[in-house]
């Protein structure tokens, strides 16, 4: 999803209460319900993002309270601090976005939703989404070395990062910008015509 933030006020000084009183609609009103919309659409996708992350740091949470952790070789110990560090990164970046609701709720004062807001939550999305790859991927690598040897572990880690990297970046930014294209083209053309 791409936000253009290019002419967008956080807030447009020149749009007053009676224009929204009076019923009268007005660009502002227009971009926020559309900022609004975004928002929305970015929460609803992180509630499905954190609950994997969150039972992936359970599990890493855990994992050093079991007696086979003191097995563990030095790579293992790194493959597991890097797990476990960047689940605990990734699950701060993705519930940042909730947490800026209930911060900036009505009783605050500030603008619950803005469009400077929606772009530095999908931002923290994002990095929330890579941090959360490179914590599936050591999870992968660390458990894999405990079953099998450290190429296997290696070959099953890369291949996740592989998949990952294609499914949740390569996808929505390479395959699909064509059709975003596309669909400007026609709105622009249905604008005009």
């Amino acid at each position: 999803m791409t936000y253009d933030h290019r002419g967008v006020d956080d807030e447009d000084p020149h749009v007053t209460a009676d224009h929204t009183a009076t019923g009268e609609s007005t660009d502002h009103d227009s971009t926020m319900s559309t900022v609004d919309d975004q928002f929305r659409s970015l929460m609803e996708g992180l509630r499905t993002s954190l609950p994997g992350i969150q039972v992936l740091f359970a599990f890493l949470l855990i994992t050093p309270l079991q007696s086979a952790f003191s097995d563990f070789t030095d790579v293992e110990r790194a493959a597991f601090a890097i797990a476990f560090y960047s689940s605990g990164v990734a699950s701060v970046l993705l519930i940042a976005p909730s947490v800026h609701q209930r911060v900036r709720a009505p009783d605050s004062g500030l603008t619950r939703r803005s469009k400077r807001h929606l772009i530095w939550a999908t931002w923290l999305a994002i990095s929330g989404s890579i941090v959360m790859a490179v914590a599936v991927s050591a999870t992968v690598y660390l458990v894999s070395s405990l079953v099998f040897d450290s190429v296997v572990a290696a070959g099953a880690a890369a291949g996740i990062a592989a998949l990952l990297g294609w499914a949740w970046f390569y996808l929505p930014m390479v395959t699909f910008r064509h059709e975003s294209d596309v669909d400007a083209d026609h709105r622009r053309s249905v604008r005009r015509g």
